[in-house]
């Protein structure tokens, strides 16, 4: 007969790990899906409290902290940094909806100009892609010119408009 041990046992009510207030760091980290330095690091950065320890020597997290770690991690889903989600958290309680459009909206902003900077670079990422596909063996490659920044067109060189286009294309 073989015994299996489950390493992850559900501890028994009156164990360390869970109490009648609260959650261990290990649990806590569980719960809301994070690693346990993961939670120390946003100790550090003062996004959660660190609670004091008990007579047990471990430290008593509350439940509601698992909503706290989600809204974090969804934010930074969204792009926020977390001196932003840390800006959020003190808005917590909605009143002042100008500093959180104001936040939401530098983000959004940024997000456009990272859109804007990767369709410049799809656009000539396919050109380049277009070109080596149709110039033939003769010429050399223009991915590899282009990233090179040499020119593969037939005369060899571009004019500076055009190699200023791809410098700020690229």
């Amino acid at each position: 007969m073989v015994t299996i041990r489950c390493l992850y046992q559900t501890p028994d009510v009156n164990t360390a790990m869970t109490t009648a207030q609260g959650l261990t760091i290990g649990r806590l980290a569980r719960a809301a899906n994070v690693g346990i330095e993961t939670i120390r690091y946003y100790q550090r950065r003062e996004l959660l409290p660190t609670p004091e320890a008990t007579g047990a020597a471990f430290r008593v997290y509350p439940r509601e902290l698992v909503d706290r770690i989600q809204f974090i991690k969804r934010s930074q889903e969204l792009g926020f940094t977390l001196d932003e989600i840390s800006t959020f958290l003190d808005l917590a309680d909605g009143s002042n909806r100008v500093a959180i459009r104001r936040v939401a909206t530098d983000r959004l902003v940024e997000i456009r100009s990272k859109i804007a900077d990767l369709q410049k670079m799809e656009s000539v990422l396919a050109g380049l892609i277009h070109e080596c596909e149709t110039s033939g063996r003769a010429s050399p490659c223009p991915v590899i010119a282009a990233l090179s920044g040499k020119d593969a067109s037939e005369n060899g060189r571009e004019s500076a408009d055009e190699q200023g286009t791809m410098n700020a294309r690229c």
